[in-house]
């Protein structure tokens, strides 16, 4: 689209014509970003509740606002640290040689934000983008579309069009943009949409961050507190209504602990929604497409044989397509041919599943695609580092949801089909930043002349000393191994 690539042109002329920021100018755009999203956070807060039919308050503010501050003040303060050039080769400074690797910026980021934390999600990278100098432009997406246009008419009064320019549309839209010559894309999202983006990023050669989804194992040590766990599993599942990335969505229970496990789940349940339909701290499905895609993966488990068990209040009839609401659901018996077995849930719907030994859970984990993070709860021992050194993940945690977030400085992101690249911390300005080597001599000779012809006995003389040397170094540590 003609308007797309003008903007991005405009971007790109203004970066090449400015130079790279200094670092004021780099605190300066975080600044006018954090201001942008306080300043109207009952904005935000009533445009995400308007887009989710059911959003509370509390809910929007504690995910979506309040999480993203302490990683933005982070990566403000060190701002100043990361700039800074490597020195290399220090001794060989004295007789004229300098090295050094300096962090620059690449250019202009493009930025593809997701529907379940439709602000977060694109002013963490933003900020990271703006500290290591570059300008962003941010694709906001469609289904939260009173958030899209809220951020879109409140941008320009923060910043200039060459600076940050928020787009919003369709998913025509959504596919132009991807297909942008950025120098970096980011996006947030599915794996099928992932894979769609960077093949339209391939197309001009663009760099892409993919931070996606999966299926969140969960295992409950055999010597774990089961109540315990079970109590924090369950609400974890209900955070944003279980529509977020990083929730548990199978559990694997000692064969043994299972019936306890799924007892104190259910109360847990009850206890946190005595009513749902008219609860303002239930959130809703976003969208009456992604209600059915949900009630869908619950039906094919029911009908091919999966015990399920809706935890709904008693006299409230769920779900409810008024306000796209779905009832906590516990699945069990799940085998390899229901949907459920193999897409991510993104609902309130835990699955539930027995192991005998802790071999066997990670054997069941490694049997699928390598997930964004995997849980576990219990004791760090020898259990759990055997499980961490075997299993495959974005992150991990133990015993609490989204541990793996907690602080600031470690980085974010999946492996595998759940992702590539991170960001968070430092993290976010490598991923933004190119690290270019400079080099300089003022010797009074070719350090590298000596690879161009004529050849000199004395250089043949050295290259096999060089090599005879090598050899008897490797064959020396071979046989001490």
């Amino acid at each position: 689209m003609t308007e797309l690539a003008n903007l991005l042109e405009k971007q790109r002329r203004s970066f090449v014509a400015d130079g790279p920021p200094d670092v004021d100018v780099r605190h300066g755009r975080i600044d006018r970003l954090l201001a942008l999203v306080l300043d109207n956070t009952d904005a935000f807060v009533d445009a995400m509740a308007a887009d989710f039919g059911t959003r509370s308050r509390a809910a929007s503010l504690s995910t979506e606002l309040v999480g993203m501050i302490p990683v933005i003040e982070h990566t403000r303060s060190h701002v100043k640290q990361w700039m800074r050039a490597g020195k290399l080769m220090r001794a060989a400074r004295l007789g004229g040689l300098r090295a050094e690797v300096q962090p620059s910026p690449l250019g202009v980021v493009g930025i593809i934000g997701p529907w379940n934390f439709p602000l977060q999600l694109v002013v963490l990278p933003a900020a990271a983008a703006f500290a290591a100098g570059n300008r962003v432009m941010i694709k906001m997406s469609e289904i939260t579309s009173r958030t899209a246009e809220l951020m879109k008419s409140l941008a320009p009064g923060y910043f200039d069009a060459d600076e940050l320019a928020v787009v919003t549309g369709g998913a025509d839209v959504a596919a132009a943009f991807a297909g942008l010559p950025f120098d970096h894309l980011f996006f947030t999202g599915s794996p099928a949409v992932g894979a769609l983006v960077q093949r339209a990023a391939a197309e001009n050669l663009v760099p892409v961050t993919l931070e996606l989804g999966g299926k969140n194992p969960v295992v409950v040590a055999p010597n774990a507190d089961v109540r315990r766990s079970a109590k924090r599993i369950a609400s974890a599942r209900m955070v944003n209504g279980g529509q977020v990335c990083v929730c548990p969505d199978y559990v694997l229970v000692p064969e043994r602990d299972i019936e306890s496990f799924v007892e104190v789940a259910r109360q847990t349940l009850q206890e946190m929604f005595p009513t749902i339909v008219a609860n303002g701290d239930y959130c809703s499905s976003v969208n009456e497409a992604n209600f059915d895609r949900v009630l869908a993966l619950i039906d094919d488990a029911r009908e091919r044989g999966a015990r399920v068990e809706t935890v709904a209040p008693e006299g409230e009839s769920l779900p409810d397509r008024a306000s796209r609401k779905i009832a906590p659901t516990i699945v069990r018996d799940v085998d390899d041919t229901m949907r459920i077995a193999e897409e991510e849930i993104f609902g309130p719907v835990l699955m539930v599943q027995g192991y005998r030994t802790v071999d066997e859970a990670i054997d069941q984990i490694n049997a699928r695609p390598a997930p964004l993070v995997a849980y576990w709860y219990g004791p760090d021992d020898g259990s759990f580092r055997d499980f961490v050194r075997r299993t495959r993940s974005g992150g991990v945690a133990r015993n609490d949801f989204a541990a793996q977030m907690i602080p600031s400085a470690a980085p974010f992101g999946g492996v595998g089909r759940s992702g590539m690249g991170a960001y968070h911390g430092k993290a976010g300005f490598d991923a933004f930043s190119h690290y270019r080597t400079v080099v300089g001599s003022d010797l009074p000779f070719s350090l590298t002349g000596s690879a161009a012809p004529p050849f000199t006995p004395g250089m043949r003389f050295y290259a096999d000393a060089m090599l005879r040397r090598a050899r008897n170094r490797t064959h020396r540590r071979l046989k001490r191994g």
